[in-house]
């Protein structure tokens, strides 16, 4: 069967790497460089050459099964990386690490302060209400916003722990995050160990960047991969599927994975059915500025309130930041940490600013994941099939995740012995 695959993000990745043996693919790609948030920058820092993550930098083999087999198939590498988490309110006098007790008052005098100790007591509460909601189950229709208005929950737990650490898991808007159903918040962060103060998984990451897997799997594909070619039609026949490509060419198909944002996949469609309006065009992207530098000055002021993430509130209601540190994710030896900080550009000090990207994620509310449910109305028919990670909570694992469905539609060897 000739199959094309659009996209070279994780979804795309995967089903290439599921599908060649098998099938006769080819791979397009609109940008020069493959891989989507699979995104490996050099830094030069210190007098050497760092391999930096800038996109997909962590997993988990707990909550990444799938993507961890693809990786021990391809041979790749990871290390133990620290998974922590910051905040810091600048017009509150707020820093704090979620680490440890020696790292939660980071500040001492948050020992002393009634809102501190009471969002403290909040996060607690938060977990067993949290996990009854999933015991007793809950209709997507009942957001988060419900959620905490029914619970009495104080300023201090929604400014300083709720809306930084789910904004920041999501790349989302902090000012319409809750919009996000409560059970499936619920959800992921029992799944992921964040319910309690036990039982988190280790997470890793992977030795060069994220550009080794991807190597991995382009690699034996050779000329079946094309790069900076768009596609910018797919229109169904009576024999298959023809794609049409900003190089002018007109391909014929017997199936085609459209591995891209949802948004662009319906973009491409010819002539879309009524249903595949409705379910890609609920899924919305907010576009999110990421930024590489080595200005440590977003970073907590206190050494043991740093963390891996840090959410930063500024002062006179500026827009909150939040600030990887990726040396301390990716284990990188560096002599000053090397930083991503999203939306917000203007914070950093010019002279530190190594690079500038945009990134784009989904945006979670009940329409979007109303219209996760109706996957299956649309997927395979007639010849196209739709993989991305917007068709779970975003990340790697969905995105490998829609692709083994895919894969396993069509026959691929590797998801019955792996999986």
């Amino acid at each position: 069967m000739r199959v094309a695959i659009v996209g070279t993000g994780v979804a795309g990745l995967t089903c290439a790497h599921l599908l060649h043996p098998e099938h006769e693919i080819t791979v397009f790609e609109s940008s020069a460089r493959p891989g989507g948030h699979a995104h490996t920058i050099d830094v030069r820092e210190g007098g050497r050459a760092h391999a930096v993550d800038t996109g997909f930098i962590v997993y988990n083999e707990r909550n990444y099964p799938i993507f961890s087999s693809l990786l021990r198939e391809l041979g790749v590498a990871t290390r133990p990386s620290d998974m922590s988490f910051a905040v810091s309110d600048e017009t509150a006098g707020i820093e704090w690490r979620g680490s440890s007790p020696a790292s939660i008052f980071a500040q001492p005098a948050n020992l002393a302060r009634p809102a501190f100790l009471r969002m403290l007591r909040d996060v607690t509460r938060f977990n067993r209400a949290a996990r009854e909601l999933l015991e007793h189950g809950a209709d997507l229709d009942y957001t988060l916003a419900e959620f905490l208005a029914d619970g009495r929950w104080s300023k201090g737990f929604h400014d300083w722990y709720l809306i930084p650490m789910g904004s920041a898991i999501w790349s989302a808007d902090p000012a319409v995050f809750t919009d996000f159903p409560a059970v499936a918040f619920a959800r992921f962060f029992f799944n992921h160990g964040l319910l309690g103060l036990g039982d988190r998984p280790q997470w890793r990451t992977i030795l060069g960047g994220s550009q080794t897997y991807v190597r991995a799997i382009l690699e034996p594909l050779g000329e079946r991969v094309r790069l900076d070619t768009s596609v910018t039609r797919v229109q169904r026949t009576s024999g298959g599927v023809e794609l049409a490509t900003s190089r002018g060419e007109l391909e014929p198909f017997d199936h085609v994975v459209i591995a891209t944002h949802s948004d662009q996949a319906l973009a491409m469609l010819d002539e879309p059915t009524d249903d595949e309006r409705e379910i890609l065009g609920a899924i919305k992207y907010r576009a999110n500025t990421a930024t590489v530098h080595t200005d440590d000055a977003l970073l907590p002021t206190r050494p043991r309130a740093r963390a891996s993430w840090n959410w930063r509130q500024g002062r006179n209601g500026a827009p909150p930041t939040l600030t990887y540190d990726l040396s301390r994710l990716q284990g990188i030896a560096s002599t000053r940490p090397i930083c991503l900080t999203l939306n917000g550009l203007d914070a950093v000090r010019p002279e530190h600013v190594v690079e500038t990207m945009v990134y784009e994620h989904p945006v979670y509310n009940v329409e979007a994941m109303k219209a996760q449910r109706r996957h299956a109305e649309i997927d395979g028919r007639r010849g196209v099939s739709f993989a991305g990670a917007y068709w779970g909570y975003g990340f790697h694992e969905d995105g490998a995740r829609s692709a083994v469905e895919v894969a396993r539609r069509l026959g691929a060897s590797w998801v019955k012995e792996q999986l």
